[in-house]
C-alpha cells in the first residue's frame, strides 16, 4: 500500500467557535490529545506564532511516543485546521493532517484526517504488518470524545 488515509470524525456538543481554539493553539492539546498522557515525563517545545498559521509544537518522548514536530500551515477559522505532522522517532514520516468543523444541529461534526505515503523499505514493510487505520484511528476515536468533552465543559 503506497498511500494510506485515516479519518474519523464525531458530534460534538459545543459551536465550531468553542472547539475551534482547542485544536488551533498547540497550548491547548494537553487537555485532549490522546498521546499526552502516553509519557508523563515528555518534554515539548513551542515556538512560532501563539495559534493558527505559524504555530509549531515539538515533541520528544519515550519509545511509544517518539518524537516529532507539528506546524499549523492553514487555519480558517471556524471550519478547517491544516497541520504538518513530521515524526522523527521511531520512523520518519511527514503526515498531512486536517481538522473539519461542520455546523450540526446543536453541534458541530468534527472530522480529524492523517494521510502518508509508504515511502522508505521499511514503511512499506511496515505496512504490509500494520494497518494505520487500526493502529492510528482508535487514538483518533479517543482525542476526539476528550476534544468534545473539553469544549462541552467550557460551554456550561
Amino acid at each position: 500500500m503506497a498511500t494510506f488515509t485515516v479519518t474519523r470524525n464525531a458530534f460534538v456538543s459545543a459551536p465550531a467557535a468553542a472547539i475551534f481554539p482547542l485544536v488551533n493553539d498547540f497550548h491547548e492539546w494537553t487537555k485532549w490529545s490522546p498521546w499526552e498522557a502516553v509519557d508523563p515525563n515528555m518534554q515539548r517545545n513551542y515556538s512560532g506564532n501563539e495559534s493558527g498559521v505559524g504555530a509549531k509544537y515539538a515533541w520528544s518522548g519515550n519509545g511509544r511516543a517518539g518524537s516529532g514536530t507539528m506546524e499549523i500551515v492553514g487555519s480558517a477559522e471556524p471550519s478547517q485546521i491544516d497541520i504538518r505532522l513530521e515524526f522523527t522517532k521511531p520512523m520518519k514520516a511527514v503526515n498531512p493532517t486536517g481538522f473539519t468543523f461542520a455546523p450540526e444541529g446543536e453541534g458541530t461534526r468534527v472530522t480529524w484526517t492523517m494521510t502518508g505515503e509508504n515511502k522508505t523499505f521499511m514503511s512499506k514493510v511496515f505496512a504490509l504488518v500494520m494497518n494505520m487505520d487500526k493502529l492510528v484511528g482508535k487514538d483518533f476515536e479517543k482525542g476526539l470524545a476528550s476534544l468534545g468533552a473539553e469544549a462541552t465543559k467550557r460551554q456550561a
